[in-house]
């Protein structure tokens, strides 16, 4: 298929900057892959929308802080750290990626600084920094993505909200450069109701660059994902399994959890830890997953490309196009959809 089958028009105003006032006030679409019926809720309504017989799995990563705004002379330069190389070495992302040539020296707060060491593509940097990345982490900011534009002041008023609401609240394992957005719409109140009824499971995807890197190949049969580190502990994978005989039905928590699950199924890795470069599109054969809670997401996005999958394209188009009509919000902050 053409990445450009996966094209749709998103009105700006649809993005949401800011989450809804209470995490399990967002609203909830429903969408029924067997029979094509849509209906609409608000998040609180998830229990009663469960059956009896499904189990829930959920990725627990926690989010580092790894935005942060440093200085080159009087220029401020957004930077979006990576991946740490060793104790005072990181990669980063930064922006713009003009002022930070190789040799550049920058400062953060209290004097330290650091230096480019290297310089690769789409603003892609090598770090040296005289300090650790702890001390880096205490003066960072939730890595919200670039479409919910906060510029340095508005970023600066909201950190503590942010680095808050940006993060699960049954988040557990740090590493993740970006949230498992469709869990963030619970809160503790709901997840005990839930647990009532339903079985709750988690594993661990470390959100990298993979999840969000963008697509840049018009067939894509041709994309190639970047690789991700998974942990399901033994426990956990014996449970699903057993559940899974049990003729259960697998509610995976957002797409991160989708990519973890499959690849077990596909690969069944002889140890906890390992990675992924799974790459969803259609004509994939799910083995794991019956259900997927999700929120909306960019227009030729892997994420967009993986639900298609899961629900079809059409369906999605369809249900994409009556959110945008409904005025639902979309995107990190936004509203959330279940498929059954």
């Amino acid at each position: 298929m053409k990445l450009s089958d996966f094209r749709f028009e998103l009105p700006e105003s649809r993005i949401a900057r800011f989450p809804s006032d209470k995490r399990s006030g967002s609203k909830l679409m429903v969408v029924n892959r067997g029979t094509g019926e849509i209906s609409h809720h608000i998040f609180s309504d998830l229990p009663s929308l469960l059956d009896k017989n499904d189990f829930i799995v959920m990725n627990n990563t926690k989010v580092d802080p790894v935005k942060i705004f440093v200085h080159v002379g009087e220029k401020r330069v957004e930077l979006l750290i990576t991946k740490k190389l060793s104790e005072n070495m990181v990669e980063c992302f930064a922006l713009p990626a003009k002022r930070m040539k190789k040799g550049t020296v920058f400062s953060i707060v209290n004097g330290k600084s650091g230096k480019v060491e290297a310089e690769g593509e789409r603003g892609r940097r090598i770090l040296k920094l005289n300090f650790s990345l702890e001390e880096l982490f205490e003066n960072g900011y939730a890595p919200l993505p670039p479409y919910i534009k906060r510029k340095y002041d508005e970023a600066n008023q909201h950190r503590a909200f942010d680095l808050k609401r940006y993060q699960t609240i049954y988040s557990k394992n740090p590493g993740s450069i970006a949230a498992p957005t469709a869990g963030l719409h619970f809160d503790e109140d709901l997840l005990e109701i839930i647990k009532e009824k339903n079985e709750i499971l988690e594993v661990t995807l470390s959100v990298g660059p993979a999840t969000f890197q963008k697509i840049e190949v018009e067939n894509i049969n041709e994309h190639k994902m970047g690789i991700e580190n998974i942990r399901i502990e033994k426990s956990v994978s014996n449970r699903i399994n057993y559940l899974k005989t049990c003729n259960k039905n697998l509610l995976a928590v957002g797409t991160t959890s989708v990519r973890s699950l499959e690849t077990f199924a596909s690969e069944n890795p002889m140890e906890e830890d390992f990675s992924s470069g799974i790459f969803i599109s259609p004509g994939f054969k799910f083995k794991m997953v019956d259900k997927l809670l999700t929120n909306f997401h960019l227009p030729e996005s892997s994420l967009f490309i993986l639900v298609s999958s899961f629900a079809g394209l059409g369906l999605m188009k369809k249900a994409y196009q009556i959110a945008i009509d409904r005025e639902y919000n979309f995107f990190s902050y936004g509203d959330v959809m279940l498929i059954i």
